[in-house]
C-alpha cells in the first residue's frame, strides 16, 4: 500500500459567497495529493509524462461530508490499496482537524501519448514492489 498526506489551505478564491469551498475544488486538491503521494515514493508524476507515460482520469467519485470553508487546513489523505496494472485506483480522504469532510476516488489509465492503453513502466513497477509484495 502507498499512502500521503497533503496540507492545502482554502483559498478565498476556492469558495462562493457563504466561504464554503466549491465542490469542483475538491478534484483539483485530489490532484495535488496524488502527484505528492507519487513523489513521496520516487514514482515522479513529472518523469512519467516526460516518458510518454499519461494517467488520465477515467473516474472520479467523492462523497461529500461536512463542508470546507475559506482559511481552513485540510489535510488530503492519498492512498493506492490494490496494485496498479493497465489502471490505478487512488483513493482519498479530507480532513480538517479529526473531522471528515470528504471521501473519494478517482481511476487513471495508463497510456501512451497516442492515448493507447499500455503497463505500467517497468521502473514504475519496479518501484511499487516494496509496497504490493
Amino acid at each position: 500500500m502507498i499512502s500521503s498526506e497533503t496540507k492545502i489551505r482554502v483559498r478565498f478564491a476556492e469558495t462562493d459567497a457563504m466561504r464554503v469551498a466549491y465542490h469542483g475544488n475538491y478534484f483539483a486538491w485530489f490532484e495535488v495529493s496524488r502527484v505528492e503521494m507519487l513523489d513521496s515514493v520516487g514514482l515522479s508524476y513529472k518523469e512519467l509524462d516526460a516518458k510518454g507515460c499519461h494517467l488520465p482520469v477515467l473516474e472520479v467519485h467523492s462523497k461529500f461530508i461536512r463542508p470546507a470553508k475559506f482559511d481552513d487546513v485540510l489535510t488530503i489523505r492519498a492512498c493506492v490499496k490494490e496494485r496498479p496494472g493497465v489502471k490505478i485506483k487512488i483513493e482519498y480522504e479530507v480532513f480538517c482537524g479529526d473531522e471528515k469532510l470528504c471521501e473519494g476516488y478517482t481511476i487513471h489509465a495508463f497510456v501512451n501519448s497516442q492515448g493507447v492503453p499500455i503497463k505500467p513502466p517497468a521502473a514504475f513497477i519496479n518501484r511499487l514492489r516494496q509496497y504490493f509484495d
